[in-house]
C-alpha cells in the first residue's frame, strides 16, 4: 500500500467535518446554504494555511457535474489555462468547468484577465484562493465578479479534535501501539498556529521517532514541544499577517494599553522581526505622545538604539521599555494633526508666495536689492514680535491646536500672555 499524508488522509469530505470557519459554514452560514444550494458562484477563499480552503473547494467539487481542474498559481502559465478552456464545450467538459485555482495572488493581471471571458459567460466557475487580502491583490475585474469569503485562523480548541483523529488514524496504521504522553495533543493544538496540516505533519514526524518502551510507542511532551515549537509565530513579512501584527502594536501603544502592546512586541520579535517593531515604536512617539511628551521621542531613541546594539534577544528589554513608556505617556495627535492638515494645503495648491520679510536676502540680483523689512525676533521683549509668516493667501489659517495636555497647555497660556490673548478664550 502506498504512502498516504496523514495531512491528506485527515482531509474532510463533507462540511461537517471541516474545522472551524462556523461563522461562514455553521448551521446558518452563508458560505454553507450557497454550497448546499447546489449553485455555485465564482469564489475568492482568504485567509491564512491550513484553515480548510482547498478542503471546502474539494467539497463543492463533489457536489457539482462539471470536471475539476486544479492549478497553481506559483508554476502555472497562461498556456495551462489556454488547455483548460480548449475543453469547454466539447465532450470532455459539455457544461464548462470548475477551476481551483491556489495562490491566485501569484498571477499577474494578464494571466487574471485571460479568465474574464469565461466567467462571464458561465463557461469557467472560479474559486480561487489566497493567503493574502484579495482587495489588494486580486485583479478587480475578478474580484467584481466573485464572492469574497474569509477563512479565520483556527483557534487552538478547535484544532484539537482534528489532532485527536489524526492520533487515533496513527494509532491504527501502528496498530493500537502509539501513546501519547498528556499535554502533548494540547500543546501541538497550541503551536501549530491555527494550520491542521502543520499540526498533522508534527505528529507524522513524533510518530515516526516515538520512543519504544516496551511493545509501545511514546511520544514525550519534550519531544513534541521540540518539534513544533514557534511554529505558531511564523509568518511572511510581506504577507497580511506582518502588516496586522505590527498595526495592532501600533494601536495598542495609542489605545494606552501597555500589556496588548508588550503581547504584539512579543509576536514580532518572536519571528525576529524586529526592524517593523522599531519602525512603529519610533512612529508612536510623534504620532500618538507627540507634544503631550517630548521628552519620549529621546527616551524611545535611545531605547531602539541599545535594542540594534544588543540585537536579539537582549534588544526585547529596551523595546518593552519604550512600548510600555508610550502606552503609559499622556497622549496628543496635535503635532500628526498639524502637518496633515498642513500638507492637504500643500497638495491642494494652496501655496503662494512667501511673504517678502521671509525671502532669502541674496535672492536679489546685483545692483536690485529691495528693503526686506524682517523683524528679528530676538530683537524684542520676550524674542516675539508680530509679524506674517504664512503666505498671503493662507494669512491667518491655523494648522496646529494646542493638545489638552498639561504640556501643551502649558506652552499654550505662556504664547496667550505674550500675545496679550485671554487663555480661557
Amino acid at each position: 500500500m502506498s504512502y498516504r499524508p496523514l495531512a491528506d488522509e485527515i482531509r474532510p469530505q463533507t462540511l461537517d467535518e471541516v474545522v472551524g470557519q462556523s461563522h461562514i459554514l455553521g448551521k446558518d452560514g452563508l458560505l454553507r446554504r450557497i454550497i448546499e444550494g447546489g449553485d455555485v458562484p465564482n469564489l475568492v477563499f482568504y485567509g491564512p494555511s491550513g484553515t480548510g480552503k482547498t478542503t471546502v473547494a474539494n467539497i463543492i467539487a463533489k457536489r457539482t457535474n462539471r470536471p475539476l481542474h486544479r492549478l497553481n498559481a506559483t508554476t502555472a502559465s497562461i498556456s495551462d489555462i489556454k488547455d483548460i478552456i480548449a475543453d469547454i464545450g466539447t465532450l470532455m467538459a459539455p457544461e464548462g468547468v470548475l477551476l481551483y485555482l491556489d495562490e491566485i495572488q501569484y498571477f499577474n493581471k494578464k494571466q487574471q484577465q485571460s479568465l474574464l471571458e469565461f466567467m462571464e459567460n458561465g463557461k469557467i466557475t472560479l474559486i480561487a484562493s489566497t493567503t493574502e487580502n484579495p482587495f489588494f491583490y486580486v485583479f478587480g475585474a475578478v474580484l467584481s465578479r466573485s464572492t469574497v469569503f474569509e477563512f479565520k485562523q483556527i483557534t487552538p480548541q478547535e484544532a484539537l479534535p482534528a489532532i485527536e483523529r489524526g492520533a487515533a488514524i496513527l494509532n491504527e496504521r501502528l496498530g493500537g501501539k502509539l501513546v501519547l504522553e498528556d499535554g502533548v495533543k494540547e500543546h501541538i493544538a497550541s503551536a501549530c498556529g491555527g494550520d491542521i496540516r502543520k499540526a498533522m505533519n508534527a505528529l507524522e514526524l513524533l510518530s515516526a521517532g516515538a520512543k519504544r518502551e516496551g511493545d509501545k510507542l511514546l511520544i514525550t511532551l519534550a519531544d513534541a514541544e521540540t518539534a513544533a515549537q514557534k511554529s505558531a509565530m511564523r509568518y511572511d513579512r510581506e504577507g497580511d499577517s506582518h502588516f496586522d501584527i505590527a498595526s495592532a502594536l501600533m494601536k495598542s501603544m495609542r489605545g494606552s494599553d501597555p500589556d496588548a502592546a508588550l503581547h504584539y512586541l512579543a509576536r514580532l520579535l518572536e519571528a525576529g522581526d524586529l526592524i517593523t517593531a522599531i519602525r512603529r515604536i519610533l512612529c508612536s512617539a510623534s504620532e500618538d505622545v507627540g507634544m503631550a511628551y517630548p521628552q519620549a521621542a529621546l527616551i524611545v531613541k535611545a531605547c531602539v538604539d541599545n535594542a540594534l546594539q544588543l540585537g536579539l534577544p537582549e534588544a526585547r528589554l529596551p523595546l518593552a521599555q519604550a512600548v510600555v513608556l508610550l502606552a503609559t505617556a499622556p497622549k496628543s495627535n496635535s503635532v500628526y494633526e498639524g502637518i496633515a492638515a498642513a500638507q492637504r494645503d500643500v497638495k491642494a495648491g494652496l501655496a503662494g508666495d512667501i511673504p517678502r520679510e521671509l525671502q532669502n536676502v541674496h535672492a536679489d540680483s546685483a545692483g536690485q536689492e529691495r528693503e526686506q523689512g524682517y523683524l528679528y525676533p530676538h530683537d524684542f521683549p520676550h524674542h516675539w514680535v508680530q509679524q506674517q509668516y504664512l503666505p498671503d493667501t493662507l494669512a491667518g489659517k491655523r494648522y496646529y491646536h494646542y493638545g489638552d495636555n498639561k504640556t501643551e497647555q502649558a506652552a499654550r497660556r505662556y504664547w496667550a500672555a505674550i500675545h496679550g490673548e485671554d487663555f480661557d478664550a
